[in-house]
């Protein structure tokens, strides 16, 4: 990720310098005091506008060779979206709700808490549920103001997830919500919702092992 993540800036650094040039006619403008050296972002100095075309159609390449093979999912937890992609070309652009990142504290157990973000990161599709039940975890309980119940028959809650589920680690899934209101919001306890209908594309684009990079 951290790889992807240079190659991509170094692509729109110099796709900048590009812009900025055909701007000017082709010519690089100068700025400052004639006396003055500046270079610009992702312009090497004495670089050409033939040599940045040249660069920034290696670094497109570059690029292009560290994409996952097939369809990956990116989630974008600023703007809440999620798209599916396969390589450049966009297949998927869906609204979701991640993580609200509040804290709940466990009464009479200090130091225990839950932090409700959405985890930054690439992981793969783990599992692929149809027809999920939620197995409500402990904070649910505290969340609602009730004692945490001894038998795990209480514990089940059908129909909250949607008609599937994609499970990407640590007991983190993309599902369906009962509360299309919130989409486009911060407001889940980790995991990603989604309507049943970008729900059901993503479900039928993706397979075990499938990418998720989320950031």
């Amino acid at each position: 990720m951290a790889h992807l993540a240079r190659t991509m800036a170094a692509a729109i650094a110099c796709a900048g310098s590009l812009a900025l040039a055909a701007s000017h006619g082709g010519e690089l403008p100068e700025t400052g005091p004639p006396s003055a050296s500046r270079d610009l972002p992702g312009k090497r100095s004495g670089e050409s506008l033939d040599a940045l075309r040249a660069r920034q159609a290696t670094l497109k390449r570059q690029l292009a060779q560290l994409a996952p093979k097939g369809h990956y999912i990116v989630v974008d937890t600023a703007r809440n979206k999620l798209l599916v992609k396969r390589r450049d070309d966009t297949i998927l652009d869906a609204v979701a709700s991640t993580g609200s990142g509040t804290i709940l504290d466990a009464p009479g157990k200090p130091g225990t808490r839950w932090v409700f973000d959405t985890p930054r990161g690439e992981f793969k599709v783990q599992s692929r549920l149809t027809n999920p039940v939620w197995v409500k975890p402990d904070w649910a309980f505290l969340e609602e103001g009730l004692g945490v119940p001894t038998d795990p028959a209480q514990r089940l809650e059908p129909g909250t997830l949607g008609d599937y589920a994609l499970g990407f680690g640590k007991g983190y899934f993309i599902h369906g919500t009962l509360y299309r209101r919130l989409l486009g919001k911060n407001v889940t306890h980790g995991c990603i919702r989604l309507s049943d209908e970008d729900l059901r594309a993503v479900y039928r684009l993706s397979k075990i092992g499938t990418s998720v990079m989320i950031f």
